[in-house]
């Protein structure tokens, strides 16, 4: 891939999208091609088919995906899995038709088995049962991986998958209704220092340990796997460390300059109590993340300061 070539983004305007974009923006390509949700439905193939006709790019990288937590998850399964089953689809058979020279789809880590060893290997996919509240998420992204597999060994695409660890960074969800651990503990820290407030209150115990990657880190890692990797079988991106929940919130405390006690609602549950990617296939190709968790979240809380509710 070369800075002549034309990159079709699909998912632009999401935390990882955006973040490929600007990792690409930095490396010189000017001939970036993606469209919004309101100018081209991913999920109509004859949409998908007239827009792959028009655009011919070299290069795809697949980050579009119908997100959301577990009540949406939950509430939601038909939604969740046609939505995602139909964009993949669609576009995959689109870069198949016009000869696109290679794409990469990112998946999920939730498309490992619930109760899998730890650190999560590549090998343990449908190995067992998924987490019931994101099943219909985890089955369109496996269904995704086995596309691009299926599209390498019938007609020889160099399409190939990846499954990032938790995320964070520019463009994440701070509403506390929907959003992940990190941010929402970002957000909480943040109002309890404004407020003066006593106490933090954390979910369950503190105990459950979880990885991170700045989603930066992760353009950076896909942009050197389309560089360099074309072979069969998808590949972990993540930091390979983790930490506790409690950890994690006493580190985000010193960021936000919070004075405060951390308070746990031993009402709530846990979650899973470890989830963490063995990325050592990664490491072997010659990449590891360069973001610590640290600088990533005072990055992240420096860039917060626009924001309405800040």
């Amino acid at each position: 891939m070369q800075a002549e070539d034309k990159v079709y983004i699909a998912g632009h305007r999401g935390m990882v999208g955006s973040a490929i974009v600007r990792k690409l923006r930095a490396m010189g390509y000017e001939r970036l091609v993606y469209r919004s949700s309101e100018e081209l439905d991913l999920r109509s193939q004859s949409a998908v088919t007239d827009f792959f006709a028009t655009e011919r790019p070299d290069y795809v990288f697949l980050a579009a995906a119908r997100v959301g937590g577990i009540l949406a998850n939950d509430t939601y399964k038909a939604t969740f899995l046609y939505d995602n089953l139909m964009i993949e689809s669609n576009i995959i058979h689109a870069a198949h038709l016009y000869g696109v020279k290679k794409l990469l789809f990112l998946g999920s880590s939730c498309i490992y088995p619930r109760l899998a060893p730890q650190p999560l290997r590549e090998e343990y996919l449908l190995t067992g049962a998924l987490e019931p509240t994101n099943e219909p998420y985890a089955i369109a992204k496996i269904a995704g991986i086995k596309l691009c597999e299926a599209y390498r060994h019938q007609y020889g695409s160099n399409f190939i998958s990846v499954m990032p660890t938790n995320l964070y960074g520019p463009g994440d969800n701070y509403d506390l209704a929907g959003s992940h651990v990190l941010p929402a503990l970002i957000r909480k820290f943040h109002e309890a220092a404004k407020q003066g407030l006593p106490e933090v209150v954390i979910w369950g115990t503190g105990s459950p340990r979880r990885e991170f990657l700045h989603v930066d880190d992760l353009a950076e890692a896909c942009y050197f796997l389309m560089q360099t990797y074309n072979q069969a079988g998808f590949l972990n991106i993540g930091t390979g460390e983790d930490l506790s929940i409690l950890e994690l919130a006493h580190l985000i405390r010193s960021v936000v300059g919070y004075e405060g006690r951390i308070v746990h609602d031993l009402e709530k549950p846990d979650g899973t109590p470890r989830k963490l990617l063995d990325v050592s296939r990664l490491k072997a190709l010659g990449w590891e993340a360069g973001i610590s968790l640290e600088a990533g979240i005072r990055s992240v809380y420096e860039g917060l300061k626009g924001e309405a509710w800040y």
